[in-house]
């Protein structure tokens, strides 16, 4: 716990002070249309306090009805070790802030760079993981019993699109739920029907001063790129299209909720362990071999048998694509006895006579496999795989390493919301490339530190300081 000191007002770009005088069409004193069916009497609440806007808002619209709430505030501020002295304003913001309203202040520091490495994920993924986590353990701890985040309108509006652009199912599209359990709590999303215009006129009505981060304006992250390019275009077509793609994440988070259900109904029925044995019942087996009787599976609706193949996959750990989805089923209900797909995952799938048989399956090296590896200094150029790459930084870094892929490789997509991997990046390309045997084998990447910069065929995330081009020789 940090007892903050008293600082002076802060100076720089990222800092970001309310422009008044206020439009003459709002409110004199504005207020926040918070979800107060979130919160109970006697709760202890940490509110994850950024210093950003919406943290900011959420924390003084809070703190100015937990009496009549009958709730215990904290403050909970995660230092992500990134951005150096800014970031250290931040924290100090936060704290000065929580103090200032008599907020018992909690604040902890991480490393995300070096932890992003290590996990083979993105900075923001790695840091969303990091923040969580620690919501948990002050959780964990007894300190509080749920934490608040300040996930708005526009925060819905801008997951739901970057799911519908990766291609998610009905459950990606439900977006930011305002309720989420963990064994330890619960986090709470309060502001889910506020934007950001309505969060910064009530700040401007307090003359409540936050924090910017200027990465927020960096179009290497992904959501940086839907909030300040594509969000904007599609509102030419569409004024309405935040409050559009909110009401969608609502239907289908009910529409889920509901299917969930209707699923664990139908599953115990449909879904059988073991293998059949002759004269009826089926034989214990220790392989998690699932299997569905196919003659069942086609006398349900597709909506259904999407729905039951992919929880029979999720029993098995692997979470199914679309394209996948499609040729299991397509397997059960028109495949030949003794033929096999093989999935993503990875799992197996066998059609019999009566069943549509899934195991999982153990990846056998390809002997034609060579490594293979070619130093690309960075910046420089350097050839290899018949490719000629280029890598461009304003300042010098390791080299990066130009190689065959290998098993255990993930690469995040550009519309991806985390690391996949090569294996299932590679069966998606095989409508447009060659990519069994050896050529499968050997197809290139560009590994820097443990993250792939560059993968034949795929659109990856950009990285924020390296910029690499590869042309065929």
């Amino acid at each position: 716990m940090l007892s903050p000191p008293v600082l002076p007002r802060w100076q720089g770009s990222i800092y970001h002070h309310p422009v008044k005088p206020r439009p003459s069409n709002q409110e004199t004193n504005p207020s926040l249309p918070l979800d107060l069916s979130l919160l109970q009497p006697g709760l202890r609440l940490a509110i994850g306090l950024s210093g950003g806007a919406d943290s900011v808002a959420l924390t003084r619209a809070l703190a100015a009805r937990a009496a009549e709430l009958g709730v215990v505030l904290h403050a909970a501020h995660l230092h992500h070790g990134l951005r150096g002295a800014e970031a250290d304003q931040d924290q100090q913001f936060a704290a000065d802030l929580a103090q200032s309203l008599g907020i018992t202040f909690h604040t902890h520091q991480v490393e995300t760079a070096a932890q992003a490495q290590q996990q083979h994920e993105s900075i923001e993924e790695a840091a969303r993981r990091l923040r969580y986590a620690w919501f948990r353990e002050l959780m964990a701890a007894g300190l509080v019993d749920a934490v608040a985040t300040a996930h708005t309108l526009d925060d819905q509006a801008e997951t739901v699109l970057g799911k519908l652009l990766r291609g998610a199912w009905t459950e990606g599209l439900s977006g930011i739920h305002p309720v989420v359990q963990f064994p330890e709590g619960r986090i709470l999303r309060p502001l889910l029907a506020v934007t950001r215009p309505q969060i910064e006129v009530y700040l401007a009505s307090l003359d409540q001063a936050w924090r910017e981060d200027a990465s927020n304006q960096d179009h290497a992250y992904t959501r940086n790129r839907l909030r300040h390019q594509l969000l904007p275009n599609l509102e030419l077509w569409n004024p309405r299209i935040r409050q559009h793609l909110s009401q969608m994440a609502t239907l289908a988070r009910d529409e889920e909720a509901y299917w969930q259900s209707e699923i664990a109904r139908l599953a115990p029925q449909l879904l059988l362990t073991g293998r059949p044995v002759r004269g009826g019942g089926r034989a214990s087996s220790t392989d998690s071999t699932l299997a569905i009787d196919t003659t069942r599976l086609a006398a349900q609706p597709a909506a259904i048998q999407r729905r039951l193949l992919r929880h029979a996959a999720a029993q098995l750990g692997v979470s199914l694509s679309f394209e996948a989805t499609e040729s299991l089923r397509n397997l059960a209900l028109h495949g030949r006895a003794s033929q096999q797909l093989a999935l993503p995952g990875p799992i197996s799938a066998e059609r019999t006579p009566r069943e549509l048989r899934l195991s999982p399956s153990t990846p056998k090296p390809d002997p034609s496999a060579q490594s293979l590896e070619i130093p690309l200094p960075i910046p420089g150029e350097a050839s290899a795989f018949g490719w000629r790459f280029c890598a461009r930084s304003t300042q010098p870094h390791p080299s990066a390493t130009i190689r065959n892929w290998r098993p255990g490789d993930r690469v995040t997509l550009r519309y991806s919301s985390g690391p996949r991997k090569i294996k299932e990046v590679l069966s998606r390309l095989q409508a447009g490339f060659k990519v069994t045997g050896s050529a499968r084998a050997q197809w290139p990447v560009v590994d820097w530190q443990g993250q792939i910069l560059w993968m034949q065929g795929a659109d990856l995330a950009a990285h924020p300081a390296i910029t690499l081009t590869a042309e065929k020789e």
